[in-house]
């Protein structure tokens, strides 16, 4: 078993912006907002602005994390992030395998099970993201390229530990484009059966692509939509205030 899906998961990926000024200052005006909210949120800083974020989520039910992590937590690795270094920051999260990360990085499936085992060895809950491309749904692929991508990179995690998985249709990514209900509805179902047959059953599973305030409160009507991985929207407090009060 994993974690029990219980409230709604709202995570923030923040990908390349906001400086430490940036990111203390939409915390500023996002926490004394966000207290009513009875659900999960999450955010994932850049790296470079992880400990602005430690620093104004201190006291806060907001979790944070990194937005990519290295398969070991020191040596010598330039250029990568420590999963235990986000831990000592006080950060309870890592997203993996985000597409973005498997296009322009190359990161494969068996790096991504690697990373992700390391991540609950410390303690830490991978969000770990699977989607396929408009090619390959338009090739009739996407359950085969979905099932590859869960069953190789949970190959190495532990059913007893933290989990959350986030699918992502990648032609919906930042592009304004959002799969349909019945994409969702059938996508995630068949997410959940794979995950089900493995031993992951109680995993939340998140939608992202392109979720804004006027789309959100339809998806989350739809089974095994627990909650979204947000990209743009969730770089204004407004925005993702609105999301994640749907």
């Amino acid at each position: 078993m994993s974690e029990a899906k219980e409230k709604k998961i709202f995570a923030a990926n923040w990908k390349l912006h906001k400086n430490p000024d940036q990111t203390r200052e939409f915390f500023k005006n996002f926490l004394p907002e966000a207290q009513g909210l009875d659900c999960e949120i999450y955010f994932f800083p850049p790296a470079v602005s992880l400990e602005a974020a430690a620093g104004s989520l201190k006291n806060s039910k907001v979790k944070f994390g990194s937005q990519n992590c290295y398969r070991e937590s020191q040596g010598a690795f330039t250029g990568e992030i420590s999963a235990q270094m986000v831990k000592d920051l006080g950060g309870q999260l890592i997203l993996l395998g985000h597409s973005e990360r498997r296009k322009i990085f190359g990161e494969q499936d068996v790096l991504i099970a690697e990373k992700l085992a390391h991540v609950q060895s410390l303690g830490l809950t991978p969000v770990f993201c699977i989607g396929e491309t408009l090619e390959e749904r338009e090739a009739q692929q996407v359950q085969s390229v979905l099932e590859k991508q869960i069953h190789v990179g949970l190959s190495k995690a532990d059913a007893k530990k933290p989990l959350v998985v986030a699918y992502e249709p990648v032609w919906a990514i930042g592009t304004g484009k959002v799969a349909t209900p019945a994409q969702v509805k059938e996508t995630h179902a068949l997410v959940h059966e794979v995950l089900l047959a493995i031993g992951f059953a109680t995993a939340p599973i998140l939608y992202g692509g392109s979720v804004k305030p006027d789309n959100s409160k339809e998806l989350l009507q739809i089974p095994h939509v627990d909650g979204f991985l947000v990209g743009g929207a969730s770089l204004e407090p407004a925005s993702f205030l609105g999301i994640a009060r749907s």
